[in-house]
């Protein structure tokens, strides 16, 4: 994703609602997490069976989910915390968790929650409906400071903070008895519930938060002064913190035996971090570590050789050249932006430049989004057919400025020089005059998107949920985005087809709206060029099991079992 809140945490890692939520109903029983496997075996900073040392590109900055905004942060809390929604193993699909069923009033403007029952917070306080209600009016009544950087997930997804001056969509919490508790909106939108999957989400105890003065954020400096509640946090999951050693760089939890589900697999769970990949290579060899995240796709296969095990997750991300009509005005011509897309090989990018499993894409989003529309087929390699388009337009030997980021490498974009050399040569062999432009991603590229500096660039996006407005709604619904799609002439017309589809209640019918979406997209107005989806690994040395992989990066490690 391209979130400013993402970015630089993303580069140091290189890192449904309506209809499910009429009927949702827990499969599982009082005692679940995620999977289940057995073994023994020893890890760095000990030994025997009961440590899992996990290999971490980045230190957490808090470890209150709220605050975070970074993958390598949420890996951590991920363990410690959940939130009303989980997220089913192996998929992006939302599943029970805090919550064993939810469902919407007629309007959709109110959701009912029953909460599963015995469950408490590690610092033995209940989790009810009053804790819910608590972690929901914290999150709505941030500082200033707050409300302007950290909770940024919050602000993201939920839009304004209680006595702000952006509308909100969350309006009240109320608890209808000790397990019931209702969520009230300000509008529909098919982001929620499965919003709440989040790890920023997560529940909390009310009685830690208020001890540890939670909100009490101010600004320090350029960054921000966090209080002491951040770096000891609460929550209901299979671990605990125990100690983040900074000098030493890991961090230990330990399992919670009073734990509601089944007890994780390892008594202790260390996130050791080792920013460098290579290194992160050479320690799994050594036995320092048990595992690692993101393995260059080239050492996938010699990675597997000395036998270890690279777990490749389905791909939820896309790669796309986003174009931009109000710098470079030929692009506003459907035909222009058309020929372009034309004289792209890809089927020979993803074959020689992205990882096994990589696929062309056909429009902004996976298939596993509900709203993908299956009879779109890929845009087929015509040179020819694009130099005629061009020539139509009376766009022969325009010139493109193409941009692509240097000093980073995203799980769908490995090598962005290299991409960006292929699909450059391919512009230049239809006759396109191409001006290439290269910044640091954190160091110009980003903000230079955001300013609508070049006229085509490189960028992607790996979805928060399972949700279409997640991806194409993030892309196109704004009145001012990145594609700039308020400089053609149907720019109004998608913002608006976006917001009604996202405030249909009937799922059924959301659905067949965005899938009509996703073709009028592709077809009659293409305001940036889907490129593929790519499959993010991890790897897991020897003896490693039960480790699910996540196309949300959102792995659970109570499954883990390490044997010798």
């Amino acid at each position: 994703m391209k979130l400013t809140r993402r970015t630089a945490a993303a580069v140091l890692a290189t890192s449904v609602a309506l209809g499910m939520a009429g009927c949702a109903k827990s499969d599982r029983t009082s005692s679940t997490s995620g999977g289940s496997a057995s073994g023994s075996g020893s890890a760095s900073g000990g030994t025997g069976s009961d440590t899992f040392t996990f290999g971490a590109a980045g230190a957490p900055e808090v470890f209150d989910p709220f605050y975070a905004s970074d993958g390598e942060t949420f890996r951590v809390t991920r363990q410690m915390m959940q939130g009303l929604l989980g997220i089913k193993p192996g998929t992006a699909d939302p599943e029970p968790e805090l919550a064993e069923s939810w469902e919407p009033s007629k309007d959709g403007l109110s959701w009912t929650f029953k909460l599963r029952q015995g469950v408490k917070f590690t610092d033995g306080e209940a989790f009810n409906a009053d804790a819910v209600c608590y972690n929901f009016d914290r999150m709505f009544e941030q500082n200033e400071v707050a409300a302007a950087g950290p909770a940024e997930y919050w602000a993201y997804t939920m839009g304004g903070f209680k006595g702000g001056k952006d509308a909100s969509l969350y309006k009240s919490c109320e608890v209808k008895d000790e397990s019931t508790v209702v969520l009230n909106l300000t509008r529909v939108t098919s982001d929620f519930p499965v919003l709440l999957t989040l790890d920023s989400f997560s529940m909390q105890s009310p009685k830690a938060m208020e001890a540890g003065d939670a909100n009490n954020v101010a600004k320090e400096g350029e960054g921000f002064k966090y209080p002491a509640y951040s770096m000891a946090p609460v929550g209901t999951g299979p671990y605990k913190l125990e100690k983040y050693d900074e000098a030493n760089k890991t961090i230990t939890l330990v399992r919670n035996d009073d734990y509601w589900g089944d007890k994780a697999k390892t008594a202790k769970l260390v996130f050791k971090i080792i920013p460098d990949e290579s290194t992160r290579r050479q320690e799994l060899e050594a036995g320092s570590i048990n595992a690692y995240d993101l393995p260059n796709p080239v050492d996938w296969k010699s990675l597997t050789d000395e036998g270890n095990k690279v777990l490749v997750r389905p791909a939820f991300n896309i790669l796309y050249m986003g174009l931009n009509p109000e710098k470079n005005a030929k692009l506003k011509d459907l035909r222009v932006r058309k020929a372009i897309y034309m004289a792209l090989n890809r089927d020979q990018l993803v074959a020689s430049q992205l990882p096994e499993g990589a696929k062309v894409a056909t429009q902004f989003m996976p298939d596993t989004v509900a709203g993908y529309n299956t009879s779109l087929q890929p845009v087929k390699y015509d040179p020819e057919g694009a130099k005629k388009l061009l020539a139509e337009a009376g766009a022969t030997g325009m010139t493109l400025q193409f941009a692509y980021p240097s000093e980073v490498s995203r799980p769908y974009m490995p090598d962005p020089q290299k991409i960006h050399e292929a699909l450059a040569k391919n512009l230049t062999d239809i006759g396109i005059k191409v001006d290439v432009v290269t910044k640091p991603w954190n160091g110009g590229y980003l903000d230079g998107v955001d300013n609508g500096l070049f006229d085509a660039w490189l960028l992607g996006w790996t979805g928060d949920y399972n949700s279409a407005n997640n991806f194409i709604g993030t892309f196109f619904s704004s009145d001012t985005n990145d594609f700039h799609t308020y400089a053609t002439d149907f720019g109004k017309t998608l913002t608006k087809e976006l917001r009604d589809a996202d405030g249909l209640v009937d799922e059924a019918e959301r659905t067949t709206a965005y899938e009509a979406l996703n073709q009028k997209i592709m077809e009659d107005y293409l305001p940036g060029l889907p490129i593929s989806h790519s499959p993010p690994a991890l790897v897991v040395g020897k003896g490693v099991d039960g480790l699910v992989a996540s196309p949300l990066t959102a792995e659970m490690f109570d499954t883990v079992t390490v044997s010798k």
